[in-house]
C-alpha cells in the first residue's frame, strides 16, 4: 500500500471511531438537547484545570501566560487497530468565548488495552488558538507507556505555541502505534 493511500485509511479510520465512540449526542444518551451537552461539557473544563494544576505546578504558571486554552475527556480502546474519540471545549481566556470541538483518533498498533483521559491544551498566542479552532489540528505517529494519574506527555512550556497535558483517569494502556488524531468544531456550536 503506498503512503497516500495508508493516509487516506487512516483518516477513514479517524472520522469512523470519531463518529462511533463519541457521536455528537453521546455526552448524556441519545436524547439530550444541544444544550445538555453544552452544559456537560462546560462543568467537566473546569474541572480539567483543576486537575492539571493540582498535578503540575509549571502548568499553573503557562496558563496565566496563555491566550487560551482547550479541555477533552477520550477514551480510547487499543487492540491490532486503534481507535477512539471525545469532546471538549476551547475557550479564548479575554473573552471566554467558548468553541466546542470534538475529537477522532485510529490507526494501527502494537498493543492492547483500553484508556480514559483527559487533555488539556495551552495556546501561547491568539493566531495559534485562531489557527486551532478555525483549523483543527492533526497528530501523527506517537510511541508511549501511560499508567498512573499523570501520563508521560506532560509539557513544560510551550512548542510551537502549545503546550499538551495528558492526564489519565481510568485504565492502563502500554503501545507503540501509528495513529492519525484530528481535532475539529463540533455541532454544538449551532
Amino acid at each position: 500500500m503506498n503512503e497516500s493511500m495508508s493516509l487516506g485509511v487512516i483518516a477513514g479510520v479517524v472520522l469512523i471511531a470519531g463518529n462511533l465512540t463519541f457521536p455528537d449526542n453521546a455526552e448524556a444518551g441519545p436524547f439530550t438537547s444541544r444544550e445538555e451537552q453544552r452544559v456537560n461539557i462546560d462543568a467537566r473544563e473546569p474541572e480539567a484545570l483543576e486537575e492539571l494544576f493540582e498535578q503540575n505546578e509549571n502548568a499553573k504558571n503557562l496558563y496565566d501566560r496563555a491566550y487560551g486554552y482547550a479541555t477533552f475527556d477520550i477514551v480510547k480502546i487499543s487492540f491490532a487497530f486503534t481507535g477512539g474519540g471525545g469532546h471538549g471545549v476551547a475557550v479564548a481566556k479575554a473573552t471566554g468565548e467558548r468553541t466546542y470541538m470534538r475529537m477522532g483518533t485510529g490507526g494501527l498498533n502494537f498493543g492492547l488495552g483500553g484508556q480514559k483521559y483527559r487533555l488539556v491544551f495551552l495556546f501561547q498566542s491568539q493566531s495559534t488558538f485562531d489557527t486551532f479552532v478555525a483549523e483543527g489540528w492533526e497528530a501523527g505517529a506517537s510511541a508511549n507507556a501511560v499508567a498512573g494519574p499523570l501520563g508521560v506527555n506532560a509539557g513544560a512550556t510551550f512548542i510551537n505555541g502549545v503546550a499538551v497535558y495528558q492526564m489519565t483517569e481510568v485504565g492502563l494502556m502500554l503501545q507503540a502505534d501509528i495513529s492519525a488524531t484530528k481535532y475539529w468544531q463540533s455541532n454544538l456550536n449551532r
